[in-house]
């Protein structure tokens, strides 16, 4: 029995922590305890000696002096202000006229909202909810079909996943070695084909089945002409303001992630007061929900730590690596076992538990098969969306059945999301199929031959 753990520590640990999560246990507290209990039996085994445990405060150190992780309260807080504001409602109001003439002009406005939300919250529950009180009633109001209204509610707000400043990109570029600058260009271009598939369903559906996606009526359209146009214009230029605030100073290197986010969470501050609509109730809310988010990640974070120390230590790394690394069809054949897991694995657990738990785990391993990390990780990014809007236990869904009208069954939420799995699923093709998406906006990385350098020192004649 002895021979047998000590021969296989490794798997034994990583399904002790999946039998944890399936029985209930917070997340944090469960990997914790696993690492710290099959620690002390790595150390009666003679796995490893006690002073393992020594290098546990040197590693929750580095997690609270992690900068990148600032960036999360800072986007987090910009995002609720925003929110509570009432930008959204404001921003639904007016592209709902724009768009309104048209069969299915309310659902391209919740998707076109959907993504200028996820380009300035990059929070899915404010974006889910906030879209769910202001848009779902008017649809299902002037006839749209439940389970489409829904499905485009929820879908649109879990572009805040993969459109920066999304807060999936932070931790997966910190979890995975790289820029969260480079991240957020990489995800770029993929994310604005996702928005554009999301409408071209749309589409689909105005041209087989109109009587879904009805126009709004005359008597419903209060805007016209230039009052429609400078509506819009007042709405839309402050938050593409503050995403050029944001977005554009870390593209163009003038700021990091955290001052891009610190630079944002000033000027919804700012937005909120020219609004009139910033007080002290906004503000405690906002602050608190800032502090419970962020308090969950990195509880969260700390527990991985503790669970990759035991796990490293008993060489679960190579266990994973030899596991992965080994199958077949090379690049491909781990990508398309990597992302059907993931997959899977997202119908049970939520981003930031994936995040914290598999990413480490395949990050190396992609590494090592040559694989452009930047790509893997908007290609994760793009997948655990799914996670999200899987029925059913997507948070996506349960936000919105939070704030859905009696008349909507939690079934029309159900089958109203599937069409959108489907979508985000193709989506993880394309980008495999194309990863060119992803790496022509990042910099080059300039290699250079260490045979090539030649080293020139003066000849001194003494």
């Amino acid at each position: 029995m002895v021979e047998f753990l000590s021969a296989n520590m490794a798997p034994i640990i990583f399904l002790s922590m999946v039998a944890f999560l399936l029985l209930g246990f917070p997340v944090a507290f469960a990997l914790a305890a696993n690492g710290v209990i099959f620690g002390l039996i790595g150390i009666e085994l003679g796995l490893f000696g006690p002073q393992i445990f020594q290098a546990l405060p040197d590693r929750l150190l580095g997690v609270m002096s992690n900068e990148t992780l600032l960036a999360i309260p800072f986007f987090t807080f910009m995002g609720l202000i925003l929110e509570r504001s009432g930008m959204a409602e404001d921003l639904l109001d007016t592209i709902g006229q724009l768009f309104g003439s048209i069969r299915g002009g309310l659902a391209f406005a919740v998707i076109f909202v959907g993504a200028l939300l996820a380009a300035t919250t990059g929070v899915v529950a404010a974006s889910v909810i906030s879209m769910g009180l202001i848009s779902l009633p008017i649809m299902l109001r002037y006839g749209y079909d439940k389970r489409l209204a829904t499905g485009v509610i929820a879908a649109s707000g879990t572009l805040a996943q993969i459109i920066p400043p999304s807060l999936v990109l932070i931790i997966m570029a910190d979890q995975l070695g790289r820029s969260v600058g480079d991240m957020y260009a990489g995800a770029i271009v993929p994310s604005m084909i996702l928005t554009s598939f999301y409408v071209g369903y749309v589409v689909l559906v105005s041209i087989f089945r109109p009587e879904w996606v009805p126009a709004l009526p005359p008597e419903a359209r209060t805007l016209h002409g230039s009052k429609l146009f400078m509506r819009v214009l007042t709405t839309l230029v402050p938050p593409l303001f503050l995403i050029f605030l944001v977005l554009g100073t870390i593209f163009l290197g003038i700021a990091t992630p955290t001052e891009g986010g610190a630079m944002g969470a000033m000027g919804a501050l700012i937005m909120a007061t020219v609004r009139k609509r910033l007080s002290v109730k906004l503000l405690k809310q906002a602050m608190e929900s800032t502090a419970k988010l962020t308090t969950f990640v990195l509880f969260i974070l700390i527990g991985a730590r503790i669970f990759s120390l035991t796990f490293f230590a008993v060489d679960g790394h190579r266990w994973v690596e030899h596991l992965l690394s080994d199958l077949p069809g090379g690049q491909l054949g781990f990508l398309i076992v990597v992302n059907t897991l993931v997959f899977l694995l997202a119908f049970f657990l939520d981003f930031f538990e994936l995040a914290f738990i598999v990413v480490p785990l395949l990050g190396p391993v992609a590494d090592k098969l040559g694989i452009d990390l930047i790509w893997f990780g908007v290609l994760l990014g793009i997948n655990m969306q799914t996670s999200f809007m899987h029925p059913p236990f997507g948070f996506a869904l349960f936000f919105l059945r939070s704030v859905a009208p009696p008349e909507v069954k939690t079934t029309d939420i159900y089958w109203g999301a599937i069409p959108f799995v489907i979508i985000q699923v193709i989506m993880v093709g394309v980008v495999i199929a194309f990863p060119e998406l992803v790496t022509a906006g990042l910099t080059k990385e300039v290699k250079v031959d260490p045979a090539s350098i030649v080293i020139e020192a003066p000849n001194y004649d003494y």
